[in-house]
């Protein structure tokens, strides 16, 4: 963002450049600052500045181009910068242009502090400078019954006056501005660049004033995704496979817990693939013990057959009658034969 603000002194410019450093991280670079720092440093340009801004009067553009060239060329000014107090004639802002043109950096917009002059006389002599940070503070706008001090700095160091900030310059330099930097207005309105906010409303209302009127050169914060509702992601034709399958997971938590058991039971049945081997060695000692019955089995029956055989021959066989036998044999014979002659 590389933006100029025009206005009269003590518009409010400066207050609100503050601002825009806090929220956007990026230098001031206000003139009238690098001018009294010249000046009190006793540089070749403060010196030649001194009379004039004690006067009320404006500094000679070459001296004021020479220590803008200088800050632009900064690193901090590398990402955006924001220009208090110039340029302040068309010369300048011609100048300006075909600077920021070389180094590829030309501005986004020039925002113009609309307020009544009747209120500046009041505004620039109640206003007061941290004599540490350099932060503007207005004794008119600080609480009833506290003394005005610096709230950034840890120590509060005491807030000062600047020379050029009495009444009796204030209205010198409304009369330069009206002659000099007024027609910037119509410069910058031509060249599409001008914004115009008003800055006689309270300092909190004319920073959203001045964020609004910037738009889209002001960082938005991102806002957080929302979450798509799991229905919708369950349907097939606007959702991929994946993102179906998770949402059908979220909505059927019942599944999960039926589909863990069986997750763990092919766990546990994983391992017993590795007893395969030990199953096949089993097998085959059965193989081997039914192979011996039947071994014994067949031996049985063939022991069977041979005794049936061996019992068939040896009824077959004659038997030898014994002597005795047939003697007794005979003499039974004869005495049946006996005994039937009697009866008779």
């Amino acid at each position: 963002m590389r933006i100029v603000l025009l206005g009269a002194p003590g518009s409010g410019k400066g207050t609100q450049a503050q601002r825009l450093v806090e929220l956007q991280r990026i230098p001031q670079i206000s003139t009238g600052d690098l001018l009294r720092a010249a000046v009190a440093s006793g540089t070749a340009y403060g010196l030649q500045a001194k009379a004039a801004m004690n006067a009320g009067q404006l500094v000679a553009d070459d001296i004021v181009v020479g220590i803008i060239r200088e800050r632009l060329a900064e690193p901090d000014a590398a990402a955006g910068f924001i220009l208090d107090g110039f340029p302040r004639n068309i010369a300048q802002a011609e100048t300006l242009s075909s600077m920021l043109g070389e180094i590829g950096q030309p501005l986004d917009a020039v925002v113009q502090f609309d307020v009544d002059y009747a209120l500046l006389s009041r505004r620039i002599s109640g206003r007061r400078t941290c004599a540490d940070c350099g932060r503007v503070f207005n004794i008119h706008t600080a609480p009833p019954g506290t003394e005005p001090h610096c709230t950034r700095c840890n120590d509060h160091p005491r807030l000062v006056q600047r020379p050029d900030d009495n009444e009796s310059t204030v209205a010198r330099r409304l009369e330069v501005y009206d002659q000099q930097t007024r027609p910037l207005v119509e410069y910058y309105s031509s060249r599409g660049l001008l914004r115009t906010i008003n800055a006689d409303a309270p300092v909190d209302t004319v920073t959203s004033e001045l964020l609004s009127v910037l738009g889209s050169l002001v960082p938005q914060p991102v806002a957080a995704p929302a979450k798509a509702p799991a229905a919708v992601a369950a349907t097939p034709s606007a959702a991929t496979p994946a993102t179906a399958a998770s949402a059908v997971a979220k909505t059927k938590p019942k599944a999960k817990a039926k589909a863990a058991p069986k997750a763990r039971a092919k766990a546990r049945a994983k391992p017993k693939s590795e007893t395969k081997p030990r199953r096949q060695v089993k097998t085959k000692t059965k193989v081997k013990t039914k192979a011996k019955i039947k071994v014994k089995a067949a031996a049985r029956k063939a022991a069977k057959r041979n005794s049936k055989k061996q019992s068939k021959t040896r009824r077959a066989a004659p038997r030898k009658k014994s002597k005795q036998s047939s003697k007794r044999k005979h003499a039974r014979a004869k005495s049946r034969r006996r005994g039937a002659v009697r009866r008779r």
